[in-house]
């Protein structure tokens, strides 16, 4: 039989948008950049995302596990496994279903539950579905959520202002309790920063400031988390790799601020891509 794991691979499964560098688009040359070869499991196909007033889509749900049966035909094995916004809870049942029949000793598992932001979930987002992402987030090992989706999966009431650090570690503790050992939870506003809360079971927390520059755009949770997983797998330190995605984001909303990129088409991550290191 062939073997077609000389090589670390990332399966990352998130949706596809052709226009708006989000989801896999990002995902694919960033985890590429970093020395890994990223397999995509498409989730929908966007013709752009749905930021933008008009958009083709079409699901991809029912396509999916034959997708993926051909891979266990041959014989595919991963260092690690992505995952993005999912759409349905037929779909979460389906990623866990991958996740149980592909990971490995040496796999690792990074979910990122794009569920909502602002304190509110998207409007996607039913009770029922929130339900089953909690589920979800059980088979991690490393989380990625940000601060609304943080307070979503631990029923935690959301509040505008500041957030103390006792506050963010029992936020943190409690999503530990349902499987991940290594979180951060992004986004957390702190006048003119923003911060991000490393948490790893047995160590102590920090939360990591960084200067506030310019407005939120499309895609850059994607940029964060495909760094995150690829430097999981790289073996690079969580703390160290935490600073390296959000110094990274930060120089790519910079630059895109200068060439006046509209908010709707992301980050032009590409002009750094030469910059990323595997350590």
């Amino acid at each position: 039989m062939i073997d077609h794991n000389r090589q670390k691979k990332i399966a990352v499964i998130n949706d596809l948008s052709g226009f708006g560098r989000c989801s896999l688009a990002v995902s694919v040359p960033i985890i590429s950049a970093l020395k890994i070869q990223c397999c995509p499991v498409p989730t929908s196909v966007f013709s752009n995302h749905t930021g933008f007033p008009d958009f083709f889509f079409e699901d991809y749900t029912d396509k999916m596990q034959p997708y993926i049966d051909q891979w266990k035909a041959l014989g595919l094995e991963f260092d690690g496994i992505q995952t993005g916004f999912l759409g349905s809870e037929r779909q979460i049942e389906i990623v866990k279903r991958f996740i149980s029949d592909f990971r490995t000793a040496r796999t690792t598992v990074v979910i990122d539950p794009v569920m909502g932001d602002h304190g509110k979930p998207y409007a996607t987002y039913t009770p029922e579905l929130c339900q089953a992402m909690k589920q979800l987030v059980g088979y991690a090992d490393i989380l990625t959520p940000n601060l609304t989706e943080a307070c979503i999966l631990t029923d935690t009431p959301f509040h505008e202002g500041h957030w103390t650090m006792r506050e963010l570690i029992r936020l943190a503790k409690l999503l530990e309790a349902q499987g991940p050992e290594k979180i951060v939870i992004t986004g957390v506003p702190q006048k003119t920063y923003v911060s991000n809360l490393v948490y790893e079971k047995g160590r102590r927390a920090k939360l990591l400031r960084t200067l506030r520059i310019g407005n939120e755009r499309s895609g850059t949770g994607d940029v964060f988390s495909s760094i995150v997983a690829a430097d999981a797998v790289n073996r690079v330190p969580f703390e160290k790799s935490v600073r390296r995605a959000t110094a990274f984001v930060k120089k790519c909303i910079r630059r895109s601020i200068e060439l006046n990129i509209p908010k709707t088409d992301g980050v032009c991550f590409e002009e750094f891509l030469a910059t990323l290191r595997t350590s």
